[in-house]
């Protein structure tokens, strides 16, 4: 099974629908703000969020479905990649909330090899992620540095490092 793609691999125009999706929990909501000191109680404290926010329960932090979202897109966007070079344009379109599942898909944008080095080159993708129902919750622009297969090789091939058994 392939894990990311070489420069050559990606097409302006195609979309990459990724799979499975992923149910969110209370419990990775709170995993992740408690991880990331964020203690906003619109994220923690269920009883402030009945109480005084206009959703009536908690919202799952929107950093956690933009980390769900970019590690969802690494099998078939960045996993060959030697750098993520820019985040763009995050937007936080729609709440999430517990019990709901999200889902990926990714638009490649544009490529451009790179001006300094032949093994390699920029591909600028679009990541939108959306609920069981279709409803889009967030969108981001990335660039991601990917090599071109002359430096896959020179590396390994498809699996790099990967040692070979023996008794």
């Amino acid at each position: 099974m392939q894990f990311g793609r070489y420069y050559e691999e990606f097409e302006v125009g195609a979309v990459y629908k990724h799979w499975p999706g992923k149910t969110v929990t209370e419990y990775d909501d709170h995993m992740f703000c408690l991880l990331t000191m964020n203690h906003h109680p619109l994220h923690m404290d269920a009883h402030y969020a009945e109480e005084t926010t206009d959703f009536g329960k908690n919202v799952v932090v929107g950093n956690y479905i933009y980390s769900l979202l970019l590690g969802m897109s690494v099998p078939d966007v960045s996993g060959k990649a030697i750098a993520n070079l820019e985040v763009e344009s995050l937007k936080h379109v729609k709440p999430t909330f517990h019990g709901d599942t999200i889902y990926g898909e990714t638009e490649v944008l544009d490529k451009t090899p790179s001006k300094s080095k032949d093994d390699r080159g920029v591909v600028y993708v679009e990541t939108r992620g959306y609920k069981q129902d279709g409803l889009i919750v967030c969108t981001f622009r990335r660039k991601v540095m990917v090599p071109k297969r002359s430096y896959g090789e020179t590396r390994g091939g498809e699996q790099p490092g990967r040692p070979v058994p023996h008794e």
